[in-house]
């Protein structure tokens, strides 16, 4: 059985971060994994930032209940979901993306915790696991299934690169300079024509 593997944010929603930025004024925000590799010190500089500005959950989470998917991002997922399992693996967090999964029609979402003090302020934040996108996409094979897998940033070069199929999904200039082999696609007719050529297959 092949389970396609979907980052969440740049792919089918807008990156919350950017949003919250927008949103709170605060341009610094605009930092995403697109930008740096580093997960634990992207994170970091974050809530430095919301610790400066006396910033917490609910205000990103007003902003979140404000984000729509992506044109056309619930119909991909609707028909991709017909012709194969599809797992979403993002670096958010629960409290940030389930008002997005009801929007999506409730897909399967394996993502983090954010810690949060009683005050609302974000203290940190707990990986489900250790580079958890290769690392699930690793356990899937490990229990005979084979992977298809897409996103748009760095933090997807994992699993991307060691599934049976990859693809880059609206990604920078650079990932797609740096990463020839891989095809880039821009729309989602283009990607589910991709996914469903592979799968057919066999």
């Amino acid at each position: 059985m092949i389970v396609t593997c979907l980052d969440l944010e740049g792919v089918l929603v807008p990156e919350i971060w950017i949003a919250f930025a927008e949103a709170s004024g605060i341009p610094e925000l605009k930092k995403t994994t697109r930008d740096e590799p580093d997960y634990d010190k992207l994170m970091q500089y974050r809530l430095a930032i919301l610790k400066e500005h006396g910033l917490g959950l609910k205000e990103i989470q007003d902003t979140i209940a404000k984000i729509d998917p992506m044109p056309g991002a619930k119909e991909f997922l609707d028909e991709l979901r017909e012709c194969c399992q599809v797992l979403i693996l993002s670096d958010t967090f629960t409290q940030f993306a389930k008002p997005l999964m009801k929007k999506l029609g409730m897909p399967t979402i394996f993502c983090n915790e954010l810690i949060v003090g009683e005050n609302g302020e974000i203290t940190g934040y707990k990986m489900r696991c250790e580079k958890s996108k290769l690392t699930t996409v690793k356990a899937l094979q490990s229990c005979g299934f084979e992977t298809i897998a897409s996103g748009d940033s760095f933090n997807d070069l994992g699993m991307i690169l060691n599934s049976r199929a990859g693809y880059l999904f609206k990604s920078t200039d650079k990932i797609k300079a740096d990463y020839p082999q891989l095809p880039a696609f821009e729309t989602y007719d283009e990607l589910l024509a991709a996914i469903k050529a592979e799968i057919a297959k066999g």
